[in-house]
This record gives C-alpha cells, sequence and structure tokens, in this order.
C-alpha cells in the first residue's frame, strides 16, 4: 500500500495546521498568542484552525483569566501527537523515496 495512504494525513498537511501541530509539539500548554506569532497568521485564522484540530482531537483549549485579562492556551493531545508523528513519518518516507538509494561508497 503507498505510504499516502496509510500514513499521510491531508488534514494536518494543510500548512497552517501542520505549522501549529509542530509548535504544539514538545511543549505542555501554549499560549495562543506564542502560537500565532510563531504560525504567522491571524488571530481569527489561528482560532478556525485551532477549532478544526480540536473537533479532530488533535488540540485541546483552555481558557483562563489571569489578571483581569482573557488568556487561551493550547495544547497537543496524545492522538494529535501520534498524528503528527505518522504524518511526519510519511513526509519522511517520501522525502527518502524522492532522493533514491543512497549511493555506494
Amino acid at each position: 500500500m503507498p505510504i499516502t495512504e496509510t500514513l499521510f494525513d491531508d488534514f494536518i498537511h494543510v500548512r497552517p495546521r501542520l505549522a501549529i501541530l509542530v509548535r504544539l509539539a514538545g511543549a505542555e500548554w501554549v499560549e495562543f498568542t506564542q502560537v500565532r506569532d510563531s504560525v504567522g497568521c491571524s488571530d481569527s485564522a489561528l482560532s478556525k484552525q485551532v477549532t478544526a484540530l480540536k473537533g479532530a482531537g488533535y488540540t485541546e483549549v483552555r481558557k483562563m483569566t489571569e489578571r483581569h485579562r482573557r488568556r487561551t492556551w493550547i495544547r497537543l493531545t496524545d492522538e494529535g501527537g501520534a498524528a503528527l508523528a505518522r504524518h511526519l513519518e510519511a513526509l519522511e518516507r517520501l522525502c527518502a523515496q524522492a532522493r533514491g538509494p543512497a549511493p555506494r561508497s
């Protein structure tokens, strides 16, 4: 079965979603503004993508008030981490195929 059918995730591969998941990987909770700045999109675009990722079970969102200021925090779920790992593995395999066999020394 081709790699793209088994591991490649078209939902994750959308550039902003992939960038969001990569930013969240390896972190506990990341503040919305930090994700926005690292991904390079508007608040509304990020909110739309985070909502889609949350609907897929890939992210969790918490809203808290600190010093009279509403803050939003995002984290990668275990399911999201596993999906990202599978997708990255598919990309690595595709890159290896594109490079071809390693030259023999």
